[in-house]
């Protein structure tokens, strides 16, 4: 089987489409097969950015695919290097039972405390009520904007949690957003600083899972 990595939030907004279409990018150039798992059936934001992606012969290609069921989604993990599942829009019975399924759970949020309050209450509930091992369970920060001190505030907040908090925060940029429009991923935008930005945060998840898997 292969690995099973989630991108899971407790409310809708984060950002998780980005990180698993990012993610997914990331490890296809390394010559991985990767297919997301799409369980967000009204917006299906994966799916559609996939068709985009062929429809514009990017390489390296990728496969999506909607589910309502976690069983069947987990049976195409036998299919492919990575199986990479983009969560429904808020949270659920079947997200926990997603984080127990995954390698490794990377909770995207946005720097205010409306977003992170919620986000490290999901970490804190799928370790110590649904047991995920703490390191399999990490912060991504998203949405970040210009200001220094809120970035800090958040990064301060993350931190004094039990889990690891992924580098780079990546900010909003219109050029990241019309790379979703052609099918691209927020690390294959042409406008260098911000895809450098973006990289950092996608390799830091890449050294999380490697460190697991050692």
């Amino acid at each position: 089987m292969g690995s099973i990595y989630s991108v899971l939030s407790k409310k809708g907004g984060p950002g998780k489409s980005t990180i698993a279409r990012a993610l997914g990018v990331a490890l296809a150039q390394n010559e991985w097969a990767v297919k997301i798992a799409d369980f967000d059936l009204d917006q299906m934001t994966s799916t559609n950015w996939v068709r985009r992606r062929l429809a514009g012969g990017h390489k390296p290609e990728l496969a999506a695919e909607v589910f309502g069921s976690l069983p069947k989604a987990l049976r195409q993990a036998n299919d492919y290097d990575a199986l990479i599942i983009d969560g429904a829009a808020a949270a659920s019975t079947m997200t926990a039972e997603i984080a127990k399924a995954s390698d490794l759970v990377i909770l995207p949020t946005g720097l205010c405390l409306d977003d992170l309050q919620p986000t490290a209450e999901l970490a804190e509930a799928l370790h110590a009520k649904h047991g995920v091992p703490a390191e399999r369970i990490v912060f991504a920060l998203n949405h970040a904007g210009d200001s220094a001190a809120e970035l800090s505030d958040a990064q301060a907040y993350l931190r004094k949690t039990r889990f690891a908090l992924m580098e780079g925060p990546v900010q909003q940029k219109v050029s990241y957003s019309r790379a979703h429009d052609l099918g691209l991923s927020i690390i294959e935008t042409p406008a260098k600083g911000p895809r450098e930005k973006a990289e950092l945060l996608i390799q830091s998840i890449v050294n999380r899972i490697n460190e697991l898997t050692i």
